[in-house]
């Protein structure tokens, strides 16, 4: 599974750590991606997302089940 946003497309970003003497080693900065319920066309599928799709708004979650459905009657 790859590490990448299915909204925006985010993905891991490269670059270096740069010690005070300068020494420079190789870095991976991975996007903060949250596994979440997704309602699309009256179905839910699972998707990976980052926060910042999340906070957007992007994602629809799918209500929650009522409980009077879910509970066994007396």
């Amino acid at each position: 599974m790859s590490r990448v946003c299915e909204f925006c497309g985010k993905g891991p970003q490269n670059g270096h750590n740069v010690s005070h003497a300068n020494n420079k080693t190789k870095k991976i900065w991975q996007p903060n991606l949250q596994s979440v319920r997704h309602q699309v066309d009256g179905r839910t599928v699972k998707v990976r997302v980052c926060t910042k799709c999340l906070k957007s708004g992007q994602i629809h979650k799918p209500s929650p089940r009522n409980l009077a459905e879910v509970l066994p009657k007396n």
